[in-house]
C-alpha cells in the first residue's frame, strides 16, 4: 500500500534544492527527513554509495512501494554493509525481496530476522487449501493510476478516498495529489459509477480518508492530516487524526475532532460497528506493541468515549495491523505485514471468542492476498459480496469480490509447545499422516507456534510434530462428525536433554550424549569389547528415539604428526558408526567426523601435556544433530 497514509502523514516547506546540479548527503537526507521521498531517491542516486546513502534509498522506494529498485538498493547495501544494518531493515528488505516474487530469498532474509526459516510459497499454498473461502476478484476502475483505496458502505453506495483529484498541490511522499474522500455507486458489472466528492467541509487542503457510518447515516467518522506541524525528533510531522461530522438539514457539518487523537501520534482507520456502540480503529499510540496496533473505544450514549483499549497479542504484533472491519457476529477483519502472510500487508480474519478477545488470526489466503499489500478488506456477509485494496499492480486499486464457501470443511489446528516450560516453539515442523501412514502435508510453524491443516470427512489421521534437539510429539484424531470440525490439539514436545539424564545442551548450544569414554589399542580403530558396552547404550538411546540423528566425533591427543592423527580419528568414527548401522541404526541418521589432534579438551602450552591430560584429549563425542 502506497506509505501516503498508513504511517505518517507529513507536510513540511522545503526549499527547491535541485537548481543545483550536485547535491549533498545533507540536502538528501533534509528531504528524506521530511518524507519527500521521490526527491530524495533523485537525490541519493546522485551520491556515492555509503551505507546512510543505499539505506534511505532503499526506503525511499520502499515507502513508495517501488520494490525493484528498492531491492536494488537494499541488495548493495547488504552486499557490502551487512554486518552493521539495523534489524529493522532485514524486514524491509525481505519484504521487498517478497514484493519482486524472490520468495526464497525473502525468506532467508527473513528468517535471519525473525530468527527461524519461514517457507512463504509452502504457507501460502497450506493456508489456501484450508481457508473456508475463495474469492473472484475485478477491479472496480478501468484508470489504474487513480490511487483509489479506503472503501467503505454507504448506505446502497461506497465511500473511497483517492488521489484523482489531478488539479491539487502535490504531496511529498509520493508527488501525488493529495487526498479525498469520494460517494459512488458501484453497477451491475462491479465498476464505481456516479463518482462525487464530497463537499469542502469534508475535504480540505489536508489528506482525508477512510470513512465510517453509523446506521443512519447521519454520523460519519474519518480521518485528516493535523493542522499542526510537531517536531518529533529532527523531524517535523502532522498527524493522522479522526474527525467525527453530522449530516444536518441534508449536508455535512459540525465537523469535530474526537478526543483521543493526539499531535504525537496517529489514529486511523476507523470502523464503526452497526449498532454504533464501539469504534475500532489503528494507532501507534503509547502502549502500542509494535507499528501500529489496533484499538477499540466504547461510544457513550451522551457522545463520549471509553479509554482505547489494545486488542491485545492475538490481533496485533511489532508490525503493522490496520484497517479493522467488522460484521455483525463480530468476525474482525484487518491488514497486517506483522503475522505470516505471502509478504507485506495481508488480509486476516479473527473469530470474536468475548466482548474483549478474538481467537488467532487466519489468513484469507492466496485468492485475496498477493506478495504486495493487500488490506482494507469489507464484506456483505449476507449477500457474499464485499471490497478490499491491493497495489499488486503497483498503484493502489480497489477490487470487487465474491465470496465462494470450500467444499465442507475439517479443519484441524493447534499450537507447539515446549513440554517442560510451555513456551512456544515457532520454526517447529507439524506433519499430517493418514491412516495408512502415508505423509499428506507439512507446515513450518510460525512466531505464534499454531498450524492448521484441512482433512476431509470420515476419516482418520496422525499428526506429528518435529523440532531440532525434541522428542517428536504425535496425536491422532478423525473427522467422524457432522460440519466444520475445529480440533485444538496442544502438541507438547520434550526435549531430549529434558528427558534424559545423560544428553546436555552445552553453552555454546550444542547438545551432547555424554557416554564414557570409548578406548583403543594403540595405532587401532576396531571396537574393542568395553567400547561396545558403551556404544550400547548409544544404541539404546537411538533405537528409543527413531527420529534422532547424531554426529560421532572422535578425537587424539597431539602425539605423532597432525595428519596421522586426522587419519586414525577419521577411522575411530566411522568404525563406531559402522557399529551402529550393523546394529541396527539407519545410516542415514548417522554421520561420523574425526578432528585429529584439533580440538584438545586440555592445551599444553609446550606440547609437554601428562599422561592423564593425553587420556582426556583422547576422547569420543557423541552430538545431537536433530
Amino acid at each position: 500500500m502506497k506509505k501516503i497514509y498508513y504511517i505518517l502523514f507529513v507536510f513540511c516547506s522545503i526549499t527547491t534544492l535541485f537548481a543545483q546540479k550536485k547535491v549533498s548527503v545533507k540536502q538528501a537526507n533534509t528531504l528524506f527527513a521530511s518524507k519527500s521521498y521521490v526527491k530524495a531517491a533523485e537525490a541519493y542516486e546522485q551520491l556515492p554509495q555509503s551505507r546512510e546513502v543505499l539505506q534511505n534509498l532503499g526506503d525511499c522506494y520502499y515507502y513508495n512501494f517501488q520494490m525493484t529498485n528498492a531491492v536494488r538498493a537494499y541488495g548493495q547495501l547488504f552486499f557490502t554493509f551487512k554486518d552493521s544494518v539495523k534489524k529493522e531493515v532485514f524486514f524491509r528488505y525481505a519484504n521487498a525481496l517478497k514484493g519482486t516474487k524472490d520468495f526464497d530469498k525473502g525468506d532467508g532474509i527473513m528468517g535471519e530476522y525473525l530468527g527461524f526459516e519461514q517457507n512463504t510459497p509452502k504457507f501460502m499454498k497450506n493456508i489456501t487449501r484450508n481457508v473456508p473461502d475463495s474469492y473472484k476478484l475485478q477491479m472496480m476502475s478501468k484508470n489504474k493510476t487513480n490511487g483509489d483505496f479506503g472503501i467503505s458502505f454507504f448506505g446502497d453506495k461506497v465511500t473511497f478516498a483517492s488521489v484523482r483529484n489531478a488539479d491539487e498541490k502535490a504531496y511529498g511522499w509520493n508527488d501525488r495529489p493529495y487526498l479525498d474522500l469520494f460517494s459512488a455507486s458501484v453497477n451491475d458489472k462491479g465498476q464505481l459509477s456516479n463518482i462525487a466528492p464530497f463537499s469542502e467541509v469534508i475535504n480540505t487542503k489536508k489528506h482525508e480518508s477512510n470513512a465510517t457510518f453509523s446506521s443512519d447515516l447521519k454520523t460519519m467518522y474519518f480521518n485528516r492530516s493535523g493542522e499542526k506541524q510537531v517536531k518529533i525528533g529532527e523531524e517535523k510531522v502532522a498527524m493522522v487524526k479522526i474527525y467525527k461530522a453530522e449530516f444536518v438539514n441534508g449536508k455535512w457539518d459540525n465537523v469535530t475532532l474526537l478526543p483521543f487523537s493526539s499531535d504525537t501520534y496517529c489514529v486511523q482507520h476507523p470502523f464503526l460497528t452497526k449498532d454504533g456502540k464501539k469504534l475500532y480503529f489503528s494507532s501507534d499510540m503509547p502502549g502500542s506493541l509494535g507499528s501500529f496496533d489496533i484499538y477499540v473505544v466504547d461510544v457513550n450514549e451522551d457522545g463520549t468515549y471509553s479509554q482505547p483499549r489494545n486488542l491485545g497479542e492475538n490481533i496485533n504484533t511489532i508490525q503493522r495491523e490496520q484497517f479493522p472491519f467488522l460484521t455483525e457476529d463480530g468476525t474482525l477483519y484487518f491488514a497486517s505485514d506483522g503475522h505470516q502472510g505471502n509478504g507485506n500487508l495481508d488480509v486476516f480474519m479473527s473469530l470474536k471468542l468475548s466482548d474483549t478477545e478474538f481467537d488467532k488470526p487466519l489468513n484469507l489466503g492466496s485468492t485475496i492476498n498477493s506478495e504486495m499489500d493487500d488490506f482494507n478488506f469489507i464484506l456483505d456477509e449476507k449477500n457474499d459480496v464485499g471490497y478490499f485494496a491491493s497495489n499488486r499492480t503497483g498503484d493502489d486499486n480497489l477490487y470487487t469480490f465474491v465470496r465462494e464457501e470450500n467444499k465442507q470443511q475439517y479443519l484441524v489446528e493447534g499450537e507447539v509447545r515446549d513440554m517442560k516450560s510451555m513456551q512456544l516453539l515457532p520454526g517447529s515442523t507439524v506433519k499430517l499422516f493418514d491412516e495408512a501412514g502415508n505423509l499428506l502435508e507439512e507446515v513450518l510453524v510460525g512466531k505464534d507456534g499454531s498450524f492448521t491443516f484441512n482433512t476431509e470427512p470420515n476419516k482418520k489421521y496422525k499428526i506429528m510434530a518435529f523440532k531440532d534437539f525434541y522428542i517428536p510429539a504425535e496425536a491422532t484424531f478423525d473427522t467422524s462428525q457432522k460440519g466444520k470440525v475445529y480440533i485444538d490439539l496442544q502438541m507438547k514436545v520434550e526435549s531430549y536433554y529434558d528427558a534424559e539424564d545423560i544428553i546436555n545442551m552445552k553453552e555454546d548450544g550444542t547438545v551432547l550424549i555424554e557416554l564414557e569414554n570409548i578406548y583403543f589399542d594403540l595405532d587401532k580403530w576396531n571396537i574393542k569389547p568395553q567400547a561396545a558396552e558403551v556404544l550400547n547404550v548409544l544404541l539404546g538411546i537411538l533405537k528409543k528415539y527413531p527420529y534422532m540423528e547424531i554426529l560421532i566425533g572422535s578425537h587424539t591427543d597431539s602425539r605423532a604428526s597432525e595428519m596421522y592423527n586426522l587419519r586414525l580419528s577419521n577411522k575411530r568414527a566411522a568404525s563406531a558408526l559402522e557399529y551402529l548401522v550393523q546394529n541396527g541404526i539407519d545410516r542415514k541418521r548417522l554421520k561420523s567426523m574425526g578432528y585429529g589432534e584439533s580440538k584438545p579438551l586440555i592445551i599444553c602450552p609446550k606440547n609437554d601435556c601428562t599422561e592423564a591430560e593425553h587420556a582426556v584429549n583422547r576422547r569420543c563425542t557423541f552430538m545431537i544433530l536433530k
